[in-house]
C-alpha cells in the first residue's frame, strides 16, 4: 500500500495520541501475532506497535516485514516504535487527504 507524503503527515499526527496496542519481543512474528494485528488494523486502522529490548530483529525490519504481510503502510519507526495503517473494509474511520 501506498501513500503520499502529506497522507504519512496526516497519520504521524493521529498517532501522537494513541498509545501502542502489541509489544513485539522474541520471537515475536509468529502467525498468531500477524493474525491479531491484522484484526487490530481492520478495527482501527492505524496502529502503534512498541517492539522490546528482548526482541531479536531490528524495528525497521520489522516494520517492513509487517508491512507486506498484512497490506499495510508504514507510517512511521522512531526507536521502539512503529506505526501502521491500513483502510479498513467495513470500519472506515480516517479520512486520507487527496
Amino acid at each position: 500500500m501506498n501513500i503520499t507524503s502529506k497522507q504519512r503527515a496526516q497519520l504521524r499526527k493521529l498517532a501522537n495520541n494513541i498509545q501502542p496496542i502489541f509489544q513485539l519481543g522474541k520471537g515475536s512474528l509468529t502467525p498468531i501475532i500477524t493474525q491479531e494485528l491484522d484484526k487490530a488494523l481492520e478495527a482501527r486502522e492505524l496502529i502503534k506497535i512498541s517492539v522490546l529490548e528482548t526482541c531479536d530483529m531490528d524495528a525497521k525490519e520489522i516494520i517492513a516485514i509487517l508491512a507486506e504481510r498484512l497490506h499495510a503502510a508504514p507510517v512511521q519507526c522512531i526507536g521502539r516504535k512503529m506505526v501502521l495503517y491500513r483502510e479498513s473494509k467495513d470500519n472506515k474511520r480516517i479520512e486520507l487527504v487527496k
